[in-house]
């Protein structure tokens, strides 16, 4: 059985900001495998399914993002799981926008609800998705994250959110090694337009 968890905060206030890409990601998962996620347990709105031959639990922890551990162990603490079969996705500002990298373990780094997670669960070794929202020095951080999307991050959010939910589904029927070999491509930054490009442009 395989659990997986999207980050975010619960209310119509925060549907769609940057902060709720997890919840975002969980919904789309639910979706292609035709799950709800209504059932209120573990603090949680949680969906039980099936995709390729395997169990899994969809989970949206309805504690606000800074205590997403709590809803997190108790799902733990029923299901008596295996760590490594706990899959946490949420945003990360310190991903470009746009993009997506699968981990097998880690730390926190200056996730708020994924240091929540760990704390509770006193175990840093399962695997998660990150998507990238970048960040803005000229807004303030919460402000930023709890914001909505502009113009310009709506598509590239769009497709990173379709990445990571085929990351996901390929981590259960596939393992996270062949997920991070297949969904892990680097960001590309805009390349710099070199002399002999000019040239070739007059």
């Amino acid at each position: 059985m395989y659990i997986i968890a999207g980050l975010g905060n619960p209310g119509k206030k925060y549907e769609n900001t940057r902060h709720n890409l997890g919840f975002i990601t969980l919904d789309q998962i639910a979706e292609k495998c035709n799950i709800k996620v209504e059932k209120i347990k573990f603090k949680s709105l949680v969906g039980e399914g099936i995709y390729e031959g395997k169990k899994i639990v969809l989970i949206k922890p309805q504690t606000y993002m800074n205590n997403s551990g709590e809803a997190i162990r108790e799902a733990m603490s029923f299901y008596k799981e295996d760590i490594e079969n706990l899959l946490v996705i949420y945003d990360d500002i310190d991903l470009p926008t746009g993009t997506v990298r699968i981990r097998s373990a880690g730390s926190s780094g200056t996730h708020n609800g994924m240091r929540s997670v760990i704390y509770h669960l006193k175990d840093d070794g399962f695997p998660r998705i990150r998507i990238g929202i970048g960040r803005d020095s000229n807004i303030d951080l919460v402000n930023y994250v709890t914001g909505g999307f502009t113009q310009a991050e709506v598509e590239p959010l769009r497709e990173a959110c379709l990445r990571a939910r085929d990351a996901a589904l390929c981590y259960v029927s596939d393992g996270i090694d062949i997920a991070m070999n297949r969904y892990n491509i680097r960001h590309s930054e805009p390349k710099e337009e070199t002399s002999k490009d000019k040239e070739d442009d007059d």
